[in-house]
């Protein structure tokens, strides 16, 4: 195998890491921006907790949304380390202009909508396995909905449990169970928006013919994908955390409490059966819910409404621009 090309696969590995980077930049506001804005922790505390939850998604789910992004999105016999390396350009530069601007997207369609525009543009609509990309857009509307869903019910079942108790004792109790809420969170969302990039990773492998003839997760594509997840989430996202956690509704402990857990057992769920959703949309669905139990105006609609906008714009903005990376990546081959 010429060392160049050995070379190209390993930059490749980096700059998928290097996006897995920012996608804990992004997604530390899925974990912690309720634990910020209630002050059950200060914000170091909180982004390590979230660091270490992340890091330990790995001994708790398996691989299987890994194995649909490698397997379930783009026919594997038009995947190149060309395609995969403008796919990940596009997907890139979604995230890190999102951050930088302080909107939380979904970094996880930022990789699918960067994975599927390259592979359009190398094999056509034909290179698609539009079934499962079908499954995926669904979400971005089942997802959040599923967490609003969750988040209001659940609020209304805490606050009928504990009706008769006071209401500064219920504050003081929930400010210690966010500890737990937050961190089952946080290993959802490692286990989740981890294995995408363990998945592209792997196929990138297994395209170029370092995995031999059958398909599996190295166990360091595993480990190497949480740590960079990880140690973007020890970096935080400020301004993420404070567009999540203190502009779109007024949060206390119970509220970030009842958030938190119905948004790690609808990310957990999906991350079981294989189901790769934004855990940016779960979350903020969840902390939509619980707003909107106290009355409706409590929401910020019309800053719901334009985080809902960079969502929807999300995978075509990804697919845009790596679709226009690999064209000029192809000019060069």
């Amino acid at each position: 195998m010429p060392e160049i090309f050995f070379v190209l696969v390993v930059f490749t590995i980096v700059i998928a890491l290097i996006f897995d980077f920012g996608n804990g930049i992004n997604d530390a506001a899925n974990a912690i921006a309720t634990v910020v804005a209630t002050r059950a922790l200060p914000l170091w505390g909180a982004v390590l907790l979230a660091a270490v939850g992340n890091f330990a998604g790995v001994f708790i789910f398996g691989v299987a949304v890994a194995t649909t992004v490698a397997k379930g999105l783009v026919d594997p016999s038009i995947v190149t380390v060309y395609v995969i390396l403008g796919g990940l350009i596009g997907a890139i530069f979604w995230v890190y202009f999102a951050s930088f601007k302080g909107i939380p997207v979904s970094a996880s369609h930022s990789l699918l909508g960067g994975f599927i525009g390259a592979a359009l543009v190398k094999g056509g609509v034909s290179s698609l396995k539009l079934g499962g990309i079908a499954k995926i857009v669904a979400f971005i509307v089942v997802a959040p909905v599923l967490g609003m869903v969750g988040g209001f019910l659940f609020f209304v079942l805490i606050m009928w449990i504990f009706r008769k108790a006071n209401p500064i004792k219920i504050n003081k109790w929930f400010r210690k169970l966010q500890l737990i809420s937050a961190s089952s969170y946080a290993v959802t969302h490692g286990a989740n928006d981890a294995q995408q990039v363990m998945g592209i990773i792997a196929l990138l492998l297994f395209s170029t013919g370092f995995l031999g003839g059958e398909f599996f997760i190295p166990l360091w594509v595993i480990l190497a994908s949480y740590t960079a997840i990880a140690l973007g989430t020890l970096i935080g996202g400020w301004r993420v955390i404070k567009t999540m956690g203190m502009k779109l509704t007024k949060l206390r402990p119970v509220h970030g409490f009842c958030a938190e857990t119905a948004g790690s057992i609808v990310v957990g769920f999906v991350s079981i059966i294989g189901i790769p959703v934004s855990t940016t949309h779960v979350i903020a669905g969840s902390i939509t819910g619980v707003g909107a139990t106290r009355r409706l105006s409590a929401v910020r609609w019309s800053l719901a409404r334009n985080i809902v906008w960079a969502w929807v714009l999300t995978i075509p903005a990804a697919a845009i621009v790596s679709g226009a990376s690999y064209f000029a990546i192809s000019l060069f081959i």
